[in-house]
This record gives structure tokens, sequence and C-alpha cells, in this order.
């Protein structure tokens, strides 16, 4: 009986978290920091770069979780190619780099409560979903590459493909949308005419 209550004292609790813990919360912190600047700030650019810091937070949380394939994942998908290809869609449709009147709208309130909605359901379903799952420790890792591959193309295929698809068309169309602006502003030139 005392090695039962030894052992039970020995392991940290609640209050007494350790330092992953804590660098787990202040990481999360600073990734719902950079989030509200993505989508409160004014300018296009900015936003970008502070997604940037936002998705790259994701990828500190998914380590400290001891999901490393996810972790690279993350930075190799998201930062490396989604907002890669948003500032891409950004130069080519030239837009503007300060402050844009444009990017302020008057539907706040709106898009705050569609937020707040969204999250909770959001949470409700994950809360749900996985209320009576069991972690199998003896098995592999659920973050290692062999479980989230098998995951992922059994189950993810069709979206996974899906987002490709999203993603090239959002390209095509802003090389579309930044050669008709082109072609707009180009002024004509001289007309030559053909003496042969």
């Amino acid at each position: 009986m005392p090695a039962t209550v030894l052992a039970a004292g020995s392991h940290p609790g609640f209050l007494s978290p350790s330092g992953i813990e804590i660098a787990f919360v202040l990481v999360g912190i600073a990734t719902l920091g950079a989030a509200l600047v993505t989508v409160t700030t004014r300018q296009l650019v900015h936003a970008a770069l502070w997604l940037i810091v936002a998705l790259g937070g994701l990828a500190v949380e998914y380590l400290l979780l001891t999901a490393e394939f996810i972790a690279w994942v993350q930075v190799l998908i998201y930062v490396g190619s989604v907002v890669v290809l948003l500032l891409f869609g950004l130069m080519l449709t030239r837009a503007p780099i300060g402050r844009s009147p444009d990017a302020d709208s008057e539907n706040r309130w709106a898009a705050l409560a569609v937020a707040v909605a969204a999250a909770a359901t959001l949470v409700w379903v994950v809360v749900d979903a996985f209320r009576t799952t069991w972690i199998e420790l003896d098995g592999p890792a659920q973050g290692s590459t062999e479980v989230t591959g098998a995951f992922l193309f059994r189950n993810w295929v069709l979206p996974f493909e899906a987002l490709s698809v999203l993603l090239l068309a959002a390209l095509v169309g802003a090389i579309v949308l930044s050669r008709k602006g082109r072609e707009r502003t180009t002024p004509a030139g001289p007309h030559r005419e053909d003496k042969s």
C-alpha cells in the first residue's frame, strides 16, 4: 500500500506542469496572437507574413507533441507551399503593399460571430469524437510516418487531391488576373505597317 501511494505521488499532477507543457501553452498563446494579427491587419503582405508565424507555431506544437512527421508536413506543405502560393498570388495581382482600405470590412461582428460559432462547433465535434478513444501505447506512435501515411492515403485521398487541384486553380487564376491587368495598362505602341 505505501508503494502504491508513493508511485501515485511521484507523477506530476495538473497543478505541477512539466517544461514541455509550459512551452506548449506559451507557443499556443503566441500562435493564437499571430493568427489574430493575420485576420485583423489591413496590410495584405503583413497578413501573409503573420500567417507564416501562425503556421510555424503549429509546427512547433506538433513537435512538442512528438509528432515529428506531422510537424515537417506542416512546414513543407503549409509554410513552404500554401503561403508561398499566397505570396505569389499577391505579387501577380499587384496587391498594394501598404494599408489597403479594401481589406477593412464592415461585417466584423458578423464575421466574429461566425468564427466563434465555427470554433465552438469544431471543439464540440473533436471532444465528442475522441471522448472514448484509447491510444494504444504499445503500438506505433500516433504521429509516426507509418500510421499517418496509412490513415491519410486510406481515408483522406479525395480531399487531399481536391486541395491540390484547388491550389493549382488559385495559381492559374492569379496569373490570368495579372495578365488582364497588364493588357489594360500597357500603352498602345505606334502602328507599324507591313511593307512586304
